[in-house]
């Protein structure tokens, strides 16, 4: 299998050429033991951080929002509203999964700085951002939950199926839509995650395409939590959908060489590999880290200019 290790700043023009082309062959690294010192901290450049000039867009919340397709669960969700919005126009659309984090200004993701960035020189189109926490089960969000994760996470991002999907469609969007103009079209609404919440963006694509035609996978947990270890065989065994989604992991990313189903590295070059032979447009990197945010964090401002590269700005 191909794959790409380190942190690779890929021009735009030379992410849109098919992932073949500039992906390479790399020695596989031993799951059980990683050389001493050889798991990268990868760093935050100049797209994820705020640039003199680039005007800044509203954060707006936290807000509480009590789902009745997900029962019995309270989560908090913020929206960000780029500066060049405006309500005569249909706004792009980006949901982003553990939305506490994904917005956390001292974070490794730094969401709503990369938008700002992209955004402002037309890299990607204007896009409303939708940055939601997982559920925490009962009536109330404790304040002390900060940025960890809510008690319902796994039930919500691990498990396969349509409810989450229904959430996001039926609830999520229809709430924001309230207060902004939306559009309808799936190709211009990308969802994204990491970890579980990269597996739960994919299978609201799955499940919907023709709500959501964008997926961002950072370290994405397709192993066997919930059952997310059969997506590589189900993605040979169906029709290819219209999803475009590019995945990033860690070559050391939580090895498990006695228990394959959940190998985090080893389910993702199995995604990579059902996603090209079914024809995908997809792209991936595999970097020298392991199960963190960091690389993700550092390379999103290309994930996204490759996710956008071809729509109307």
């Amino acid at each position: 299998m191909k794959n790409l290790t380190g942190c690779l700043l890929i021009p735009p023009l030379l992410m849109s050429v098919a992932y073949a082309a500039w992906s390479q062959t790399t020695p596989a690294p031993n799951p059980r033991a990683p050389a001493q010192n050889a798991i990268k901290d990868y760093k935050l450049g100049p797209g994820s951080l705020p640039q003199e000039g680039v005007p800044k867009g509203k954060l707006e919340g936290p807000f509480l929002f009590k789902s009745q397709i997900i029962a019995n669960t309270v989560r908090k969700y913020w929206v960000y509203v780029p500066a060049q919005y405006t309500p005569a126009k249909p706004a792009c659309v980006l949901v982003f999964q553990d939305g506490q984090r994904a917005i956390n200004p001292k974070g490794v993701l730094r969401v709503p700085n990369v938008m700002d960035n992209l955004i402002y020189r037309k890299e990607m189109p204007v896009t409303i951002g939708i940055f939601i926490t997982p559920g925490q089960r009962g009536e109330e969000y404790p304040d002390r939950i900060g940025n960890d994760n809510p008690d319902n996470r796994s039930v919500e991002y691990d498990s396969l199926g349509d409810t989450y999907a229904r959430f996001i469609t039926e609830e999520m969007l229809p709430e924001v839509r309230k207060s902004y103009n939306l559009t309808d079209d799936p190709a211009g609404r990308a969802i994204g995650g990491a970890s579980s919440g990269a597996i739960c963006a994919f299978t609201v694509a799955w499940e919907r395409p023709n709500a959501f035609r964008k997926v961002i996978s950072l370290i994405g947990s397709f192993t066997d939590i919930r059952g997310g270890h059969v997506y590589p065989d189900l993605i040979r065994k169906s029709d290819p959908k219209p999803i475009r989604i590019f995945l990033q992991d860690g070559i050391y990313d939580n090895r498990n060489p006695d228990n394959p189903k959940r190998d985090w590295h080893l389910q993702n070059e199995a995604m990579v590999a059902a996603l090209k032979e079914k024809g995908y447009d997809m792209a991936y990197v595999f970097g020298e880290g392991n199960h963190s945010d960091n690389h993700g964090g550092a390379i999103l401002p290309e994930i996204l200019r490759w996710m956008w590269r071809d729509y109307p700005k």
